[in-house]
């Protein structure tokens, strides 16, 4: 495995630092050596573009992007009111406030990662 220091960043780690989860992901990465640049989702929140980009990059819905058991998802009621939304409101949603996004995220050259499952964190 490479060092932090050895690789270059190609590795971007997207977390809230608050939320437990993404303290277990970052402890999972920092113990298994893996190097990457983290990223603060609220002071440097992802823009559309890079939302959008991301979305069609990982094959995943945009919904999947979204932190549905958040409190700020619940307030807003997105639960009833996405289905209604087209794909680029909803983006623009994600991009107005990183704590409607689910975290963490891990984004790579060949993939991005939403959420922390450690079967599917495998690192090389």
């Amino acid at each position: 495995m490479k060092l932090r220091e050895e690789v270059d960043m190609n590795r971007l780690f997207i977390e809230y630092p608050k939320c437990s989860t993404c303290k277990r992901a970052k402890k999972y990465l920092e113990e298994h050596g893996v190097a990457f640049e983290d990223r603060h989702i609220v002071e440097d929140r992802p823009t559309a573009d890079e939302l959008k980009a991301w979305i069609g990059r990982s094959g995943y819905p945009v919904k999947k992007f979204f932190n549905t058991s958040g409190m700020k998802y619940r307030e807003l009621g997105l639960k009833e009111k996405l289905p209604e939304m087209s794909e680029d409101e909803q983006i623009q949603l994600l991009a107005s406030d990183g704590m409607l996004v689910k975290r963490p995220l891990i984004v790579e050259d060949d993939r991005i990662l939403v959420g922390f499952k450690e079967k599917e964190w495998i690192f090389e």
